[in-house]
């Protein structure tokens, strides 16, 4: 069920599909819809392939290449892409950057940056996590000290996403040490072929290379690469993590695994038995879709409204990420034994391989493990719960 408020959107949505399936690649889709790895060219060429038809940022101006679509309108196709099988968008230049650049950057910021991101010539990463400063970001202690014209970084980032594949880094730094932390911070580019950048990785409970630290010594940033107010980056970090945690909702990731599930639990096991036929099984489905649809309807609410993210999008991150690690629990269920095998050659099978469980339950368990980030990035969930508890006025007369 697509939970569509305008008509103008359920005729939006049948157009993107067609559009979409025309678009993407069978050989691209499998590898989403299979779980195995994607590469650094695998996401920019399909960010390509969707510039070539101006869908390549479909929530940008017209003027810097994109269709001016409302919130609703984006979000329905972030769903479809999703649905179909199409890798993520590559969300920290697209979705995080570009909207701190257009309200905060300068005009020749904009210019220089934006272009490369729309049309998959640049990869961006996130620099703000730090030992000790995760969910307590105000703690940084990556510092930027003047020297003439430039900044010059000595610190540490970690859990940075794919920054093995980044050419720039937006960063976090405390350019005021004196003052208060919110204070003395500033938002700052950072190329990452700068001297002093090093990046190494950090191998996750499945194996993969997603995250890395990033280690920042002596690192020379020109001050035209100072985004918003010296000492005010606080105020440009909280507009985008605003926007990094709307998208963290995975409705449309959401909808396809719930299709994987449906299709799975149908399947007879070894003994002939529908694990959907399973009372407590099918009740669980049934609830998550029941959940699923909520959120639909939440976002789809929100969505309606003007200005920017606000307190809402705590409750899409805190809600989606809940529903995600859901399905991911029920895939494993519905698949029983054949979820248990992990063959780490799965993520990318040479001519021939087979896995013991196959094709459709071989990466299954990896998807688990993995999806246990979810309710801790873009701000941990408990930490969401604190800032909607505030923003209900929940917390007063504590302390």
């Amino acid at each position: 069920m697509d939970m569509d408020i305008l008509p103008e959107l359920a005729e939006l949505r049948d157009e993107l599909r067609r559009t979409l399936r025309e678009l993407l690649p069978d050989a691209l889709r499998r590898k989403v819809l299979l779980g195995r790895r994607l590469g650094r060219e695998d996401y920019l060429h399909w960010q390509r392939l969707l510039h070539s038809r101006q869908l390549g940022a479909v929530h940008w101006p017209r003027e810097w290449g994109g269709l001016d679509w409302s919130p609703a309108r984006a979000a329905v196709f972030d769903e479809e892409c999703a649905r179909l099988g199409a890798p993520r968008q590559l969300p920290f230049g697209l979705k995080m950057l570009a909207p701190v650049l257009l309200r905060f950057g300068t005009p020749e910021q904009r210019a220089r940056l934006l272009p490369p991101i729309v049309e998959g010539r640049s990869w961006w990463c996130q620099g703000y996590s730090e030992p000790g400063a995760g969910s307590d970001l105000a703690s940084l202690k990556t510092r930027a000290l003047r020297d003439g014209e430039d900044f010059v970084l000595h610190g540490q980032k970690t859990w940075t996403t794919l920054a093995q594949h980044a050419d720039w880094m937006f960063c976090l730094a405390r350019t005021d040490p004196e003052a208060r932390p919110q204070s003395g911070i500033s938002f700052l580019l950072v190329d990452m072929r700068s001297p002093g950048v090093q990046v190494r990785p950090i191998r996750l409970l499945d194996g993969e290379h997603e995250v890395n630290e990033v280690w920042l010594d002596g690192v020379r940033v020109p001050r035209e690469n100072l985004v918003g107010e010296l000492h005010q980056g606080w105020t440009v970090a909280k507009y985008l993590l605003g926007h990094e945690r709307t998208n963290i909702a995975g409705i449309g990731t959401i909808q396809r695994e719930l299709d994987r599930l449906r299709e799975l639990a149908d399947q007879p096991d070894a003994l002939g038995h529908r694990p959907g036929a399973q009372p407590l099984l099918a009740a669980d489905i049934a609830e998550l879709e029941i959940d699923l649809l909520a959120l639909e309807a939440t976002q789809a609410r929100m969505l309606q409204r003007e200005g920017p993210p606000g307190a809402e999008a705590s409750m899409l991150k805190v809600l989606g990420s809940r529903l995600q690690q859901r399905v991911s629990e029920l895939l494993m269920r519905a698949a029983g034994a054949r979820a248990l095998p992990f063959e780490p050659e799965a993520f990318e099978p040479a001519p021939g391989f087979e896995p013991v469980a196959g094709e459709d339950c071989a990466l299954l368990g990896a998807q688990y493990a993995n999806w246990r980030k979810v309710s801790i990035y873009g701000g941990s969930n408990e930490i969401q719960c604190n800032l909607l508890a505030r923003a209900l006025g929940l917390d007063e007369g504590r302390g």
